[in-house]
């Protein structure tokens, strides 16, 4: 992968393309997972951090960086402290958008424009690169199922593998592996347990709101 592909918010992108039937899955929490990826991210890399339940900015990702990152940065640096759900929630439409162009740019995926209807514009995206998409899937099927213990998982993949689940990413972790690797996913995403707790709860809310609707 290139360094523009190698960031949290385009692997989630790509973990999401269901590669048989050449389109985005799970749409409904995808911004969620989006916004989530890149804290995530940023966590890791050590410019943020939690400060009691809420994101705090520690220092700048250096330029030039991934846009999603960058957008996402420039967001908590300049608000006032917000709770880390509050960050899954907000422009999700954009880091959405965000996240796309930076693997067309990378030449993954490649967008087409179209009209649904021929009333509605959208983007139709078709994968570049189906085997990085296929590798990606196994890596993160493996820190999940495998028998490598969660400590000697890279973190980057077990981070993954938990915000896929936290995001219910279907495509990559039915609800029985969810339950079944409670435990396991628990570890894999303990070094930005945060933004997975955030995410899972976002999600949820979302769910709920649909079905009481």
């Amino acid at each position: 992968m290139t360094e523009v592909r190698s960031t949290l918010p385009a692997k989630a992108l790509l973990l999401a393309y269901d590669r048989r039937k050449q389109r985005l899955t799970g749409t409904g929490q995808l911004g969620h997972l989006m916004r989530a990826a890149a804290l995530a991210e940023l966590m890791l890399r050590g410019y943020l951090t939690d400060d009691g339940g809420k994101a705090h900015p520690v220092s700048a990702p250096p330029g030039p960086e991934d846009s999603v990152l960058r957008y996402v940065w420039d967001q908590i640096e300049r608000d006032p402290p917000r709770t880390w759900r509050r960050w899954v929630a907000k422009d999700r439409a954009r880091t959405m958008e965000l996240a796309r162009e930076e693997l067309v740019r990378a030449h993954v995926f490649r967008a087409e424009p179209r009209r649904v209807l021929g009333l509605f514009p959208t983007v139709r995206l078709t994968l570049r690169q189906p085997l990085v998409a296929k590798r990606l899937s196994e890596q993160v099927g493996r820190a999940v199922r495998g028998s490598q213990p969660a400590s000697r998982v890279t973190p980057e993949v077990g981070v993954l593998a938990a915000l896929a689940s936290a995001g219910q990413l279907k495509l990559v972790l039915s609800g029985k592996d969810r339950k079944r690797h409670k435990a396991r996913l628990g570890q894999l995403g303990s070094p930005v347990e945060p933004v997975v707790t955030a995410l899972q709860r976002a999600v949820s809310a979302q769910n709920g709101a649909h079905s009481g609707g």
